[in-house]
């Protein structure tokens, strides 16, 4: 039997992408050459954009539940608490998360798998996938089962309408596409432990010092004394790192942040990379996630951005194999994704470079300037709110794709759709549906209701109110919304005729499959 979608690798980005494409009626097939979830991880921020698009999946308020809320970054400088970042009160008209959740990417797994399985969608552990084959109309991948992973007996054969490569930097499906893969690798090399503390930076938040150009990063989560602490290794050590310990970078993470280490659950060492992908498509196979693109973990945006992959991925994918779109849909993933992917890397360096650059004005800058600096600024509130939006992700849009079309107030086609608040619900909460749908503030015409019934278009209609002119949208405009959220069309006149030209012109028919529909 031929899958729909065959994904490799299930880490947050591969489980998203299967969660997702199953809730839309998709058949898929996930693998991981792993013997399980993961027991450690790098990954821990869970920005606001991120629990917006789980929220779609009906699993925001359980990953809350889980993780631990962050409000503010305190800077430590020479052992002493020297300023504190804070994001109270700048998200709060953003979004229906104004904070960073602090989450493990180890729990993360375990839940994604959890809600994956309650789908009826079990992942294939010990399953590595050798290699594949483009047959045109379908793939023929090579999958080896079991701890003996290679070349050899014991080989299957997998058929898939298309291939998602979510198997991490060393991807397997990119390395035999011969995609380039540009960028480096920082000097530097890191270590992070997941311990058990005491002292003023167990705060339950999260605590950074930067001061020697060797960052220390703690952040709380889970119960009491819980953190996760993350650093930079000094360089005389950098040439035993498989010999390394705890031991070996104890000393200076109890100066930098006064911490008294109780207990050490595990410890690893890892190299910080930064690349991306230059295709992120070839025929029926892509790239998502860490496959597509590394950089380094300053702002926490690694993890949220391949799940932004997958929800960006899934809705398209979902529309080719239905048979309502056809496959030059696709091509839209690439530049859509790759856009920001570029930027991220961009930002991410200089912020990375500015936090371990060596010498005495970087030291100087860092001890004396930018923790006073830092809670000023983040004093003013257009400062606080672009730098929320920055890091939450919700500032990402798609203005220059070929699938946004139109401006309507401030906002155009492209942009996420902007949030509001309505009594005890709010404008988001319909998204959850997965399909398009037309928002309208204010009042809709006769004649768009019935084009929408007529086109199984959900049409969801919200008094005008002060605030929804505050978020930028127009009264009375027609905003057509995409499955992942983001405005598709605007348009102040809320024309018909321009609705379905839009659909017309993509050869997108928006009626949404009932489960199963896919063709074979």
């Amino acid at each position: 039997m031929r899958d729909d979608v065959l994904i490799v690798g299930a880490g947050p980005t591969g489980l998203t992408l299967a969660l997702w494409l199953t809730r839309q009626g998709t058949k898929v097939r996930i693998v991981d050459r792993a013997t399980g979830p993961g027991t450690t991880s790098r990954a821990l921020a869970v920005q606001a954009r991120t629990l917006e698009l789980y929220r779609q999946l009906g699993i925001t308020d359980k990953v809350i539940a889980e993780g631990s809320v962050n409000k503010a970054i305190t800077v430590w400088a020479r052992g002493e608490q020297r300023g504190k970042v804070t994001f109270a009160n700048a998200g709060e008209t953003l979004t229906p998360y104004p904070f960073v959740l602090v989450y493990p990417q180890d729990a993360h797994e375990k839940l994604l798998v959890a809600a994956l399985e309650a789908e009826g969608v079990q992942v294939e552990w010990e399953t590595e996938c050798l290699r594949y084959e483009d047959k045109g109309d379908h793939v023929v991948a090579h999958l080896k089962t079991g701890a003996g992973a290679g070349d050899g007996p014991g080989e299957t054969t997998c058929e898939a309408r298309f291939l998602a490569a979510c198997d991490g930097a060393g991807s397997t499906i990119r390395h035999q596409l011969a995609i380039p893969f540009a960028g480096g690798t920082y000097e530097q090399i890191f270590y992070v432990a997941d311990v058990e503390a005491s002292g003023p930076a167990m705060d339950g938040g999260v605590n950074l010092e930067i001061e020697a150009g060797d960052f220390v990063l703690l952040l709380s989560y889970g119960s009491p004394g819980r953190a996760r602490l993350a650093g930079a290794i000094k360089p005389e050590h950098k040439d035993r790192t498989d010999a390394l310990t705890f031991e070996d970078v104890r000393d200076r993470a109890i100066e930098a942040l006064k911490l008294k280490v109780e207990k050490v659950n595990w410890f690893s060492t890892y190299h910080v990379h930064h690349r991306v992908a230059a295709k992120y498509r070839v025929g029926r196979a892509f790239l998502l996630g860490d496959a597509a693109h590394v950089h380094s973990p300053a702002g926490g945006q690694g993890m949220n951005t391949g799940i932004g992959d997958a929800a960006n991925l899934a809705w398209k994918l979902s529309a080719v194999l239905n048979g309502h779109a056809p496959d030059g849909l696709l091509d839209s993933y690439e530049p859509e994704r790759a856009a920001f992917a570029h930027k991220l890397v961009e930002t991410t360096d200089r912020m990375f470079t500015m936090a371990t650059s060596k010498g005495g004005i970087a030291t100087f800058f860092r001890s004396h300037v930018l923790p006073g600096l830092a809670t000023a600024l983040t004093g003013i509130a257009p400062v606080r709110h672009f730098i929320f939006r920055t890091v939450s992700q919700i500032d990402i849009d798609y203005r220059d794709s070929a699938l946004s079309q139109g401006k309507a107030g401030k906002v155009a086609g492209g942009d996420r759709l902007p949030w509001l608040p309505i009594g005890d619900t709010d404008n988001h909460a319909s998204l959850s549906s997965g399909g398009w749908q037309v928002h309208v503030y204010g009042e809709a015409s006769p004649e768009l209701r019935e084009w929408c019934e007529e086109n199984g278009v959900a049409c969801h209609v919200f008094d005008w109110r002060e605030a929804c002119g505050k978020m930028g949208l127009a009264r009375d405009a027609l905003y057509l919304i995409r499955p992942d959220s983001y405005v598709a069309l605007a348009e102040e006149k809320a024309d018909c005729e321009t609705l379905a030209a839009y659909f017309r012109d993509r050869q997108i028919d928006p009626a949404r499959p009932s489960q199963g529909e896919t063709q074979t």
